[in-house]
């Protein structure tokens, strides 16, 4: 038996996960779970799997969930912060951690769970997008395993050859006969919208996924195709390549998770419904197959599946992730600072959508990006550049 821990068991990967989890009750023990606000989710989550830590990333609402757990006779200890994130994600009885916290907040636990030589189950692009070499050092310095759980990535690992491992991978593309990987996105809800008509769009229709069912930021960098821009980071350092073998592919049936294209003209995809609870299960027990609870995908019921070129003038935030990873150091860290800060605006009501590209790219002009020598030059960027987004959503409300 596998002992777990979920860093962001509320959300709706963490969910995902439990739900996987919970359907092989003799192969995971829930260890420890983690939430970032919702004191009720996460006291109800404890009850039902009755984990050995729990943590709230509040001092009071950890508090307040202690409380809740105390009248309820439930025997979980209760932990907050960053320090109590790193802490479960280290413990010697947790085998697999769930990297599911969303936004910059993953990083640290991610890198601890790293560090304690984990399986990782990264759901959290951002960690990697920001640090980049140094996670992937600290991977292979400690032995851990390092599987992707976002549907692109765990795709293409899954089209890999065989015996292809992301926590040892010295080897190009090239070198296991690869020319190019085929990252699939659906081109979220305005995938058809001219660019007129993107600088009305409300926040509500920009949650508005057509297949996905996400949280309210990952949906927005959808809209704006910043989540594949991210992704395009990420796969770089999973799959040790460059842009210039990644191909943006829009797929709006969001069938094809993603593909691998061969030497010798063969083209691999993975096919899959769009629920996360495929990849979840694949990565938990992998290299087996367990069930997911995932619906058997209906190729008569689709009947037809489309590709197009995505359109990097309506969605400019494609090419500033290109841009940031070809720059390297900091500069990703910079680019995901600014994004969240300006998607943070946007969901406020206090920035236009199209403004979020804006700021990004002012943002990402205004600071000039540094080699990373270790996690504390990434950090004090990801400060920086979330004062001047900061900065630069201010300027750009008075001239509203």
């Amino acid at each position: 038996m596998k002992g777990l821990c979920i860093l962001g068991a509320t959300g709706s990967v963490g969910l995902s996960t439990l739900d996987v989890a919970g359907r092989h009750p003799d192969k995971y023990k829930i260890i420890a779970l983690s939430a970032h606000s919702q004191v009720e989710r996460l006291a109800d989550q404890c009850q039902q799997y009755l984990p050995e830590y729990a943590v709230m990333v509040n001092e009071d609402a950890a508090a307040k969930l202690s409380a809740i757990l105390i009248a309820e006779n439930c025997a979980v200890k209760v932990l907050s912060g960053v320090e109590g994130l790193e802490t479960i994600a280290s413990l010697e009885q947790v085998d697999f951690v769930m990297a599911a916290i969303v936004g910059a907040a993953g990083l640290k636990p991610t890198l601890a769970a790293a560090r304690a030589g984990k399986r990782i189950l990264l759901a959290n692009k951002e960690a990697l997008v920001m640090s980049g070499q140094l996670f992937m050092d600290e991977v292979k310095k400690n032995n851990a395993e390092l599987l992707p759980i976002d549907s692109e990535h765990n795709a293409i690992f899954q089209c890999m050859p065989g015996n292809y491992k992301i926590s040892d991978n010295t080897k190009g593309l090239a070198e296991s006969g690869i020319t190019k990987i085929l990252l699939t996105g659906s081109g979220g809800p305005f995938r058809t919208k001219s660019a007129s008509e993107l600088s009305n769009v409300t926040p509500d229709e920009a949650c508005a996924h057509p297949n996905w069912s996400m949280g309210r930021k990952i949906s927005v960098d959808s809209a704006t195709m910043m989540n594949k821009g991210l992704e395009i980071i990420e796969a770089c350092w999973l799959f040790n390549t460059t842009p210039d073998h990644i191909q943006v592919v829009v797929h709006p049936q969001s069938v094809v998770h993603s593909m691998v294209q061969y030497s010798d003209g063969s083209v691999v995809a993975q096919l899959g419904q769009p629920d996360m609870r495929t990849p979840i299960a694949h990565c938990l027990s992998w290299p087996e197959r367990i069930a997911s609870g995932v619906a058997e995908l209906d190729l008569f019921d689709i009947a037809k599946l489309e590709f197009e070129k995505p359109d990097y003038e309506r969605f400019p935030c494609l090419r500033l992730a290109e841009e940031a990873i070809r720059k390297g150091g900091t500069a990703p860290a910079i680019l995901n600072a600014a994004n969240e800060v300006a998607v943070a605006s946007f969901l406020d009501n206090k920035l236009k959508f199209t403004d979020i590209a804006y700021i990004v790219e002012q943002t990402l002009e205004n600071l000039s990006s540094r080699p990373v020598l270790s996690l504390t030059e990434i950090l004090e960027d990801d400060e920086s550049a979330r004062k001047e987004a900061e900065k630069l959503i201010l300027t750009q409300l008075d001239n509203h």
